[in-house]
């Protein structure tokens, strides 16, 4: 591999702006030079690949930590697979992705996270690794908690929903918590009480209100906020740190609020649908009256009023990331299922390929700086899931996964456009600002003057260590 030299641009990182010159050798940055320094010119001397990086910014590569490639769901199936998958996370300047392996009832979790390594061994464009969802804790599966750990999966995650198929029950969930206190682990939690949400979809059902509009409707933002508040609350008594995924509702961000300002250890992360999309989607009138299942994902789309104190909850660090919660299902073979009853479409959408330039539009629309959008894109993320200081950082000795922005470009959004394995787009016809113009992962270069020129099977497995939040 040359060496590669960045000139020109403007390095973004979460502490700011700085004009620098980026030195990437091999895999690794190898120097950061200011541009008026005695060792820039040297620096791209004669067998040096220099980038001319003018007008635009550098910044570490995303990392998603919340994606479902090939996860079973509802007799089916996400359509993409982690090839497709990685690789159309690469376009949209993510770098790396933490998928979650799937325990069964029981399984044990050492098969589960064997049968992921197959699906995703030799496929991914880009580095990834893997949370555990614990559907079946029992002493057996919390012993196997820390030979996990030996393997890298340092987080677990677990759900007061989907009860019969996921949920745990408050016991379970604090027997978890136990052990992740005592080993260092993070329990991450889908928060909603899934238990009194099935007995109102019965209610909706029984009455023919089968619309994907009642999706949202019978997961009321009360039932998240009261899971939340349990989860965080148990996690208190356990002594376990705890990150809510895929926050939706303000009633359920208060619940974080109170107890991070309290200094307990407890993180959350949002996901682009809920900054941009609401509850109004779901009434589409397309496709037959059923555009809006393509819309089903859960925790549920919110209204529009619930956006606002996402964008603040991000500005002021109460949401720590924002994740995609990345798990498509195609309208025709998929989101299908459910016509004639919402509770049978897949719950989940599409969205890895454009996380980093919808919340760079934030920075645009004046949600957030530059600086909070690498923050919770690349950087928060590597240091809540340990894989920092290798990721989501531009610094001497970190892994050469960078991203070369254009905040000049233009994009529309929409299905022909996108390189994800669906059949819709959530954002169709959307016209934003900036756009990648080169993705590099780790030294390689994978995505370069709009073409991909990755090659299946580059991205590795990561060991991660534990977070830096808790030690």
């Amino acid at each position: 591999m040359a060496r590669i030299v960045i000139t020109n641009g403007t390095v973004i990182t979460a502490t700011g702006a700085h004009e620098l010159t980026v030195v990437v050798d091999g895999e690794r940055i190898a120097a950061l030079l200011a541009p008026d320094s005695s060792d820039h010119a040297s620096a791209a001397a004669s067998g040096s690949h220099v980038i001319d990086a003018v007008g635009k910014f550098v910044i570490p590569g995303g990392i998603d930590v919340h994606t479902h490639m090939e996860m079973p769901f509802g007799g089916t199936m996400s359509s993409d697979t982690f090839e497709t998958g990685s690789r159309a996370a690469a376009w949209g300047g993510t770098t790396t992705i933490l998928d979650f392996a799937v325990q069964k009832k029981g399984e044990s979790l050492q098969a589960a996270l064997d049968l992921w390594h197959q699906k995703a061994g030799g496929n991914c464009a880009i580095d990834y690794g893997f949370h555990m969802i614990m559907a079946d804790v029992n002493e057996i599966t919390l012993k196997e908690m820390d030979v996990l750990h030996g393997e890298g999966i340092t987080s677990f995650k677990l759900f007061t929903a989907y009860p019969g198929v996921l949920y745990s029950t408050d016991g379970e969930i604090f027997r978890a918590m136990q052990k992740a206190g005592q080993i260092g682990s993070m329990i991450m939690m889908h928060c909603e009480n899934g238990i009194v949400i099935d007995e109102i979809i019965k209610d909706h059902v029984g009455r023919g209100e089968t619309a994907p509009y009642y999706h949202s409707i019978s997961r009321p933002e009360a039932m998240e906020a009261e899971a939340t508040h349990r989860c965080i609350q148990i996690a208190k008594v356990a002594g376990s740190p705890v990150y809510v995924v895929h926050l939706s509702a303000k009633e359920a961000l208060e619940q974080v609020v109170i107890a991070r300002d309290r200094g307990q250890n407890v993180f959350a992360e949002t996901c682009p649908q809920y900054l941009y999309r609401s509850i109004d989607d779901l009434t589409r009138p397309g496709m037959d009256g059923f555009e809006g299942a393509n819309f089903v994902c859960s925790t549920p789309l919110r209204h529009r009023e619930h956006q606002a104190e996402l964008w603040r909850g991000i500005r002021m660090n109460d949401l720590s990331v924002v994740s995609t919660d990345h798990c498509p299902f195609c309208f025709k073979e998929q989101k299908a299922m459910g016509i004639g009853d919402f509770s049978k479409i897949p719950n989940g959408m599409a969205g890895v390929e454009h996380r980093m330039d919808l919340l760079y539009q934030g920075v645009v629309d004046k949600h957030i700086s530059l600086a909070r959008w690498v923050e919770v894109a690349a950087t928060t993320p590597a240091r809540l899931f340990g894989l920092y200081p290798k990721k989501g950082v531009i610094a001497p000795g970190a892994d050469a996964d960078i991203v070369i922005y254009d905040p000049n470009a233009r994009q529309t959004l929409g299905v022909e456009m996108h390189h994800m394995a669906v059949d819709y787009s959530a954002y169709e016809g959307e016209v934003i600002d900036g756009r990648c113009d080169l993705v590099m992962s780790r030294g390689r270069i994978v995505i370069e003057n709009k073409q991909y020129v990755g090659t299946k099977g580059q991205g590795s497995y990561l060991k991660r260590s534990l977070s830096q939040y808790l030690v």
